[in-house]
């Protein structure tokens, strides 16, 4: 890369691979959007001091969002795109470690819980985001599936980022 700016985009349009061009308020832009805003809430989650073993996890989710932001776009995913089964057995092993969860909990706790709390709702939002730019076209069922998956796994990363900071989870009250 040259340099940063390109001025392609002075006008309110993006391109994507293969040249085509939308407008940069195109629901499609919007969902590779919504995926690099969760990228960059993970680096800030991966910032705010993951032990060694969170922190690979959450590094190599972000390459992996390199890959669904590119495959939105229009570029040939890799061939072992997406590591579903990987997410699963993370859940797993990561939910043998803690507490069963008998309760709602807020999010909340150590600065990188709650940062990774922030991460699962923008991961869901960046999944609705992409239902909503495929509406009508036929949906990337592996990037949904990809992206639910990995919103229990950040759930499940923050409650482990809690018990491993020793910082209790916050029980939801119900209003009475």
């Amino acid at each position: 890369m040259a340099r940063i700016y390109t001025r392609s985009g002075d006008k309110g349009d993006t391109g994507l691979v293969g040249g085509e061009r939308l407008p940069k308020d195109d629901p499609l832009v919007q969902a590779i959007g919504d995926v690099d805003e969760l990228n960059a809430v993970i680096g800030v989650a991966r910032a705010s001091g993951a032990d060694e073993e969170l922190d690979a996890a959450l590094a190599a989710i972000q390459n992996e969002l390199f890959d669904v932001g590119a495959a939105l776009a229009g570029a040939e995913p890799p061939d072992s795109f997406p590591p579903v089964a990987r997410l699963e057995q993370a859940i797993d092993d990561l939910e043998e470690q803690l507490p069963p969860l008998r309760e709602f909990i807020l999010p909340a706790g150590s600065p990188q819980a709650a940062h990774l709390h922030h991460a699962r709702a923008v991961c869901r939002r960046a999944e609705r985001s992409v239902v909503g730019a495929f509406a009508g076209r036929a949906v990337v069922g592996a990037i949904l599936v990809y992206l639910n998956r990995l919103s229990d796994l950040l759930f499940v990363l923050a409650r482990t980022a809690n018990a491993r900071s020793a910082v209790q989870e916050v029980v939801w009250r119900k209003f009475e």
